[in-house]
């Protein structure tokens, strides 16, 4: 009887770790630059929609083109939690090659609204 539970514990395992890696390899891949992004670009990166595009723009118009990603901490509406959400797909030179929507699960988290 033991060896059944076992068994049907790393068929459960195997079974969850393959839909995990079913999610994450349907995310998106690619990068947006954020020194040369249109508004529509900037829109595919998550948590991004129109209004904080327009903030990321005039940022970088009136300050100058971003020397590092972490720079983007200082316009208005991104926070830490945001910023992490972004890092993986921002970069400062080369060619924006996202070319999807990057939607991510929602968390469950503190439901704190500020960030």
């Amino acid at each position: 009887m033991q060896h059944h539970r076992l068994l049907t514990l790393i068929l459960v395992a195997v079974a969850v770790t393959a839909l995990l890696g079913t999610a994450e390899s349907s995310q998106p891949s690619g990068v947006v630059n954020i020194n040369t992004a249109s508004s529509e670009e900037l829109e595919l990166l998550p948590r991004v929609g129109p209004a904080l595009a327009g903030r990321i723009i005039e940022f970088r118009e009136a300050n100058g083109p971003f020397q590092a990603v972490d720079e983007i901490l200082a316009v208005k509406g991104i926070g830490e939690s945001s910023f992490e959400k972004l890092e993986p797909f921002i970069v400062t030179s080369g060619a924006t090659t996202l070319a999807d929507k990057v939607r991510l699960a929602r968390s469950t988290g503190s439901g704190n609204a500020a960030d």
